[in-house]
């Protein structure tokens, strides 16, 4: 062990609590890792963290939650995940906190690691300019250094006083597929002359409840409506097969799953309808139209709409400043209305031809190719201050 007056100069605690989070953090690990292959790393992800060298404490899939009444059922391994954390902390003495996103957990844990003495670097900020910006002030007396990946984010922080840099977006760097259209058919079954809609229930099992049963009954509506159609749905890491399976079974229809090469799949379709996330950014980097849509509890949404400040939901909308996709939110994503704009955007080159001009604004907004590495390079400096 440790002296407790030291920090182990070869050891950094890394969490992350949702698809998005593991992916940039396995990212994150590995160009670490280049400039110091010696360094351990533990903590909550997933599988691709786990594969990038990180002794995971806890699965992301246990963890990602979203809105008050799904967070409650969540409480007791939630709060067991932080008292293990805790106590790694006072026995493995890291010498850096890496927190990624996922602010209702990573926010206490930057406290209890500043108290520790253990410098806490933040990768990804917290949705502050959406909602509840008095955080800032509990991150500037507990982080030590943050990254965040969005061009606005970087002035809004450092007006607060927090040291803050503009890295760039992840996702430049993350979205590459490995296949050409034609064997990207081939190996998700689909058929060549056929449009192909892609259906992005969400990363979180709560989501994917709400939200895979209206995209299955939307699917049917469009068969009806439209010839030549068929379905690919990407199924994100964090999620378990059976989790979605068992929806699909329930509708006797034929989907194409596809566990691996998730952009692959995107890349090959028409459209997508995406369930609100990191997704719709993926999916306009894939250059493709898309409808945005999201459901949480009654009670969540309430809540919601009391708190959060800014007109749309969708992060492309965001960073646009304007509604480039259509939102479909709560009562309004129903399977009628979703099959009613895939029908309207699928009839209309004009339309698709608008979103996609718009794609290349946004990757321009988002900052150049190299965020990890930029983000890693702060990370060890940050690190080595306190050694």
């Amino acid at each position: 062990m440790v002296p407790p007056d030291m920090n182990n100069p070869r050891t950094v605690l890394i969490v992350a609590g949702e698809a998005s989070g593991d992916l940039h953090g396995s990212n994150l690990v590995r160009q670490m890792k280049a400039v110091d292959p010696g360094l351990l790393f533990y903590g909550v992800g997933g599988r691709k963290m786990r594969e990038a060298g990180v002794e995971l404490t806890a699965d992301i899939a246990d963890m990602a939650v979203v809105g008050l009444t799904e967070v409650v059922k969540k409480i007791p391994a939630i709060l067991g995940v932080r008292r293990r954390l805790k106590l790694s902390m006072d026995r493995e003495r890291p010498a850096l906190a890496i927190l990624i996103d996922y602010p209702d957990f990573n926010l206490p844990m930057a406290k209890l690691a500043k108290s520790r003495g253990i410098p806490v670097f933040y990768y990804i900020s917290p949705q502050v300019w959406a909602w509840r910006k008095g955080r800032i002030g509990q991150i500037g007396r507990t982080v030590d250094k943050m990254a965040v990946i969005l061009p606005f984010e970087e002035e809004l922080y450092r007006a607060s006083g927090v040291d803050v840099s503009f890295v760039g977006h992840p996702l430049l760097d993350a979205i590459k597929t490995r296949y050409g259209r034609d064997e990207a058919l081939r190996r998700f079954g689909l058929k060549d002359g056929l449009r192909t809609i892609a259906l992005l229930p969400g990363s979180r099992p709560s989501e994917v409840e709400r939200m895979l049963p209206e995209m299955m009954k939307m699917a049917a509506i469009l068969e009806r409506r439209m010839p030549s159609l068929q379905f690919v749905l990407p199924v994100a890491d964090s999620l378990r097969a059976e989790t979605v399976e068992n929806i699909i079974r329930s509708f006797q229809k034929r989907i194409s799953l596809v566990r691996e090469d998730i952009y692959d799949a995107v890349a090959v379709s028409d459209l997508a309808v995406v369930t609100s996330g990191t997704a719709t950014l993926e999916t306009a980097l894939l250059e493709k139209p898309m409808i945005i849509v999201y459901k949480i509890s009654g009670l969540s949404y309430a809540v919601g709409r009391r708190v959060i400040k800014v007109p749309c939901i969708g992060l492309v909308n965001i960073i646009a400043g304007k509604k480039i996709v259509p939102e479909l939110i709560q009562d309004e994503a129903r399977a009628e209305r979703m099959a009613a704009e895939a029908i309207d955007i699928l009839e209309s080159p004009d339309r698709q031809s608008a979103m996609k001009r718009e794609w290349a604004l946004l990757r321009r907004n988002m900052g150049t190719a190299g965020a990890s590495e930029r983000a890693a390079r702060i990370a060890l400096a940050t690190m080595q201050k306190s050694l």
